[in-house]
């Protein structure tokens, strides 16, 4: 594997040469080659599919389809619109002593990313490494594995063709050898990102010698507020928790103001048909017995508050104010993304204020967050530290810069 790392690196030390139009042209040639190649990488996913139980959540996110490889090679396009991150002057000064300074975006180097049962993955990790001028190094799980290797089969094809080193991404073996031989290939690999549930993230944060953006899981939070509109609510919810169940932004816990209860049932009579599983504390329970599905109502256990449950499930609380589900939000979110919903601006601007979260929402579902949402053209990931990059993470996370400085002989007494 020392012999990966140096290859890869090999490779991202020229990327920066290119021009932007030839690695924008570069990306658009991958994207046209997912969608030619669409039967060989259903085929090889299909292999995948096999292995895996369809009541797994992350069947989902394994999952590929003619639609979704055509959404992967329109990300993909928009990456290769986007103006370069490259070369951007983000600071510049002249000395009194006529030194002239300038603080430019450059590439990190080899970035490596640890990632479960996504194979888009693959092809979103790629695209913005290449635009952005980084090598990449990509560790996916065991379950995708058939799934990824056709994915850099199909990139490898199209560098090959234009005369770049393929060692420009290289795919590892999907072992726990692996990992460990990349959390620790320093010298190598300038920064690592893992992707995927929460022991995952942990295992790579406290393992890692080489430098690490923590994403974090996603137990999301929705606040509906005493000043809530209720046709708005519903839809805000039920978006939220269907639209993709196994996505990190997916609706977890919905809190309800007191006040709010006989609202409840109107609030959540989409979740009904969607065959969501509501998990209710006594006062939300007692609100939607006999007006939801006894077979999806449900007394909810402590545990089920924390829980991202990447399923059809719900759990439902009630809170008698504002501050009471801020407080909720502090001890069981994730830093991830939390909403509210009301028509009070100035209760808006409080939970904005005091929610500690990459992303916070006003009458807006938490499934914007995704960095193709953002009009970033994909994402790598979503950070929830502060040290660096929160939030969705794109091209211009996934560079770093260097002072250049210049002079005419100047010396420092």
């Amino acid at each position: 594997m020392d012999k990966i790392f140096a290859d890869v690196k090999k490779a991202g030390k020229l990327l920066p040469l290119l021009a932007d139009e030839r690695r924008s042209l570069v990306l658009n040639k991958v994207a046209d080659a997912v969608v030619a190649n669409k039967e060989r990488l259903l085929e090889a996913n299909a292999l995948d599919l096999n292995r895996m139980d369809k009541s797994n959540p992350l069947y989902d996110r394994l999952m590929l389809s003619g639609a979704r490889l055509d959404d992967i090679a329109a990300d993909m396009r928009n990456v290769a619109s986007l103006t370069s991150p490259l070369g951007r002057v983000t600071k510049a000064k002249t000395l009194s002593n006529g030194m002239r300074l300038h603080r430019v975006s450059v590439p990190f180097g080899v970035i490596g990313m640890i990632y479960e049962a996504r194979p888009n993955v693959t092809f979103d990790v790629f695209s913005l490494c290449f635009k952005s001028g980084n090598a990449c190094v990509l560790k996916g799980g065991k379950d995708a594995d058939n799934s990824n290797r056709e994915a850099v089969n199909v990139i490898h094809e199209v560098l090959r063709s234009e005369g770049i080193d393929e060692c420009t991404v290289s795919l590892l073996p999907a072992t726990h050898e692996a990992t460990a031989r990349l959390l620790n290939a320093v010298g190598y690999v300038d920064l690592c990102i893992p992707r995927g549930g929460r022991r995952l993230i942990d295992f790579v944060r406290d393992t890692a010698r080489v430098p690490v953006i923590e994403t974090g899981a996603g137990v999301v939070n929705t606040y509906f507020d005493e000043w809530g509109d209720v046709g708005m609510g519903a839809a805000i919810i039920n978006n939220a928790k269907t639209r993709r169940v196994s996505v990190c932004n997916a609706l977890d816990c919905l809190l309800i103001h007191k006040k709010r209860l006989p609202d409840l049932a109107q609030l959540c009579y989409l979740l009904a048909e969607r065959n969501v599983v509501l998990l209710a504390d006594e006062p939300s329970y007692a609100a939607l017995d006999g007006k939801y599905p006894h077979e999806l109502l449900r007394h909810s256990a402590a545990e089920d508050y924390g829980t991202e449950f990447m399923d059809y499930k719900l759990a439902v609380r009630t809170v008698s104010s504002i501050d009471e589900a801020i407080e909720h939000i502090a001890r069981y979110g994730s830093g991830y993304s939390e909403c509210i919903i009301t028509g009070n601006e100035a209760a808006a601007r409080k939970f904005q204020t005091l929610v500690d979260a990459a992303c916070v929402y006003w009458n807006v579902p938490t499934s914007f967050t995704d960095g193709a949402q953002f009009g970033l053209g994909a994402e790598i990931g979503i950070s929830t530290q502060k040290l660096g990059p929160r939030g969705p993470m794109a091209l211009e996370e996934i560079t770093t810069y260097k002072w250049i400085v210049e002079g005419e002989g100047q010396i420092r007494k």
